[in-house]
């Protein structure tokens, strides 16, 4: 357990980098925080004490962000630097992670933790964005694959390799799969300002309108009419419908061909 967390933490952070850790109980009125050095929470009397704490019910989390050296706390203005681009994905987790795997508009995730049965992170190691353009992208990113729109700022913490999400009973222990071993830049990430109407919403909460009110099947009607607008063949459109809303029973019941007369 506490060298998988060792790994990961010294993929995410550069030697003498100061992190935040916070250890949070679900029956406990605040979480705790220790705001270290990578080498002291590499040490083994660290990790161990992390371990006991783990496995004493509390959940281990870890600044997505390096901070200030000498900073107390975990706040903007303690942010160092921009280190990650990440994605918090709850609903349809095993979908969505595969249209992002999928897709040509941003690149390889340096690590995808499974946090939980069908629930993942997903994390670029990053250089060259600022805090505006970090949170910019992570909004975008939520918005265009169905992440956690909550999980937009620069001062988060996400969960640590190796250690159990005590959430749930049993606990889950977080998985971690590295699929590339890169350090992206701005121009890796080739989403539009506005979502792209390519990625079709899915099951869940993250796409829904402001006002709440918009079914699943006006949120394909709106995708449909996208597509048609930008010239797509509706019998290609019938089949992609198909394969992206197979939650339905029967998805051709969406009927992407009338959609089609009716907007022609």
């Amino acid at each position: 357990m506490s060298q998988i967390a060792a790994n990961f933490l010294s993929r995410c952070f550069a030697p003498c980098e100061t992190i935040a850790l916070l250890l949070r109980r679900e029956d406990a009125p605040r979480p705790q925080q220790r705001v270290v050095t990578l080498e002291q929470v590499l040490s083994p009397r660290y990790m161990a004490w992390l371990t006991f704490e783990n496995d004493n019910g509390a959940n281990i989390y870890a600044s997505a962000n390096p901070l200030h050296s000498g900073s107390r706390k975990r706040t903007k203005e303690c942010i160092a630097s921009v280190r990650h681009i990440y994605i918090d994905i709850d609903d349809d987790g095993d979908a969505r992670l595969a249209a992002l795997r999928a897709s040509d508009r941003v690149p390889s995730p340096t690590a995808i933790l499974s946090t939980s049965p069908g629930k993942y992170q997903a994390l670029w190691r990053v250089t060259g964005f600022d805090f505006e353009h970090q949170e910019q992208m992570l909004k975008l990113i939520a918005q265009t694959f169905g992440g956690d729109p909550a999980c937009t700022d620069c001062n988060r913490v996400l969960r640590i390799a190796g250690f159990y999400n005590r959430k749930y009973s049993p606990a889950h222990r977080v998985a971690v799969e590295y699929p590339a071993d890169a350090t992206y830049g701005p121009a890796d990430f080739r989403l539009d300002a506005v979502v792209d109407s390519s990625v079709l919403p899915l099951r869940g909460n993250a796409r829904k309108s402001p006002s709440g009110k918009h079914s699943h099947s006006e949120d394909d009607w709106a995708w449909v009419c996208a597509r048609l607008t930008h010239g797509q063949d509706a019998r290609k459109l019938t089949h992609e419908l198909i394969v992206r809303r197979s939650d339905k029973a029967d998805p051709v019941l969406c009927r992407v061909h009338g959609y089609a007369e009716r907007e022609r």
